[in-house]
This record gives structure tokens, sequence and C-alpha cells, in this order.
């Protein structure tokens, strides 16, 4: 799963294993040989990784799967990889088997009060749905306020988010290509 995730982050991003060995200053057959499960990388070769895809580092640890029939296919509630901290303001959980295929989902939960204050502009398409509380988000600087039931789309476009509730708010969030 690991080497799946990492190729798919290499090529969300648009570089070439060339690029990527260059930045890490490894050599590219060792980058490809991580990328097919060939090479395991070390803890800091993980953290590496991470600050260049710009992901936590606790994406690369996956929970085990009970039966090897549900791997790539099935996660369970108790064995999502999460993402982000509490003191942030923004927990994820990915809810995709790996970051593999055109897709990830993830399920954000938005602390009470809390802001995405710069924009961001993603080469992807993503989609919504709020499970539950409040949930404000800017597209393409127009402020859309949802609620419970309500769901959002956007393609190429900057946005930004926050949470203007008293309790948290619960997004099923669908990116278009992985970007964790």
């Amino acid at each position: 799963m690991l080497a799946s995730d990492i190729r798919a982050l290499r090529r969300a991003r648009g570089l070439t294993l060339a690029e990527i060995a260059l930045k890490l200053g490894r050599s590219v057959g060792w980058v490809s040989q991580v990328e097919r499960g060939l090479s395991t990388p070390s803890l800091s070769d993980l953290r590496a990784f991470a600050e260049l895809f710009g992901v936590p580092i606790s994406l690369f640890f996956s929970h085990d799967v009970p039966q090897e029939s549900e791997r790539g296919v099935v996660v369970r509630a108790g064995r999502r990889r999460t993402l982000g901290t509490s003191e942030s303001g923004l927990v994820e959980e990915l809810l995709s088997p790996d970051l593999g295929g055109s897709f990830e989902m993830v399920r954000s939960i938005f602390a009470a009060g809390a802001e995405m204050k710069a924009e961001q502009l993603r080469p992807t398409e993503e989609a919504g749905y709020i499970a539950s509380g409040i949930f404000e988000i800017e597209i393409a600087g127009v402020w859309h306020r949802l609620s419970e039931g309500d769901s959002f789309r956007f393609e190429g476009k900057p946005y930004r988010w926050r949470n203007p509730g008293t309790e948290p708010a619960v997004v099923i969030w669908v990116v278009s290509p992985p970007v964790y």
C-alpha cells in the first residue's frame, strides 16, 4: 500500500521519477524500487516524501487489514488512516483503501470556529457532502453556507472554508485525482 500511495502522489503532482530523485537526493532506481515495493524507505525518507508532497507523514502509516480479501477494497471504521490533529481544527480520515485509482474519499471533521484563511487552488475536481453541522465554503470568491444534507462540487477553482457553527461539521469529501 505504501508503494502505491507514493506512486499515486507523484503522479497526481505530475512529477517524474527523475524529479523526485533529484529533490530527495536519491537515485531514480531507488525511487522506482520504493514505488514498486522492492525497497522500504526509512523514517527520514518518509519525512522527506511527506514534505515533498505536502502531506502529513501519518498518511504513510496504514492500519492492518484483518482479512486479505479486503485489502484495497474495504476500509473498516476503526482502521482508517487519520490525517491532521484536533489542534489544527481539521481532522481527516481516508475512506478510500489507498491513493490508487482516479479519486480519493475523505471524511473531514471541521472543529467549531475552524477556518482556512488562505485560498487554495488545486488542479482537481472536488465534491463534498455535509453529513452534519454547518459548513461554509468560498469557491471562486463566492461564499456558500451549507447544512446537513447539502453538497457541492467545483473544478480547478480557488477555495477556502470555515465552520461558523458551535459544533463540528463533518463533510465527506471526494477529490480527483487523489492529492493525499
